[in-house]
């Protein structure tokens, strides 16, 4: 009987030392790329971490590029825009549209296109972080450009 109490001991101790608080880990980092709930259609698109700051009005703020689209874009020779280079988004946003991490480590560009304006315009309150979904910040995007309303 002693040497079961001990086992259940010993068992029990390795049990409570192994869990660990994952409350505070880090998910996200530089340089992954994720598949996430993509519009119909564009099952192949990814988006890729470019760059993760943390605001004390917006919390962290993850800035993505999203490749693999097909948004529609008369401004391009194509007629479509296949990606999106710069995409600020709230975690909790990004949270609810990835589905599986493709690559913890993959190219990402030196010169973030769309970084440094976005960045001078939000410092004086005139530009976001987007909290919706990655489909519908695409969707979004889209309507923009095909309507003239302020994204090219």
């Amino acid at each position: 009987m002693f040497r079961f109490h001990v086992l259940i001991t010993a068992g029990l101790f390795l049990f409570l030392t192994n869990c660990k608080d994952n409350s505070n880990a880090v998910k996200y980092n530089v340089g992954q790329e994720w598949n996430y709930k993509t519009r119909q259609g564009e099952e192949n698109s990814t988006l890729k971490i470019l760059k993760i700051e943390e605001y004390l009005q917006h919390g962290k703020v993850i800035h993505i590029s999203i490749a693999g689209l097909k948004v529609g874009n008369p401004n391009s020779k194509e007629g479509i825009a296949e990606e999106f280079t710069h995409i600020p988004i709230s975690e909790k946003a990004l949270d609810e549209s990835v589905t599986e991490l493709k690559s913890e480590k993959s190219k990402i560009p030196k010169y973030i296109e769309g970084y440094s304006y976005w960045k001078k315009e939000f410092d004086k309150g005139q530009a976001g972080v987007f909290s919706i979904p990655v489909s519908e910040i695409v969707n979004s995007m889209e309507e923009a450009i095909l309507t003239g309303n302020g994204v090219e």
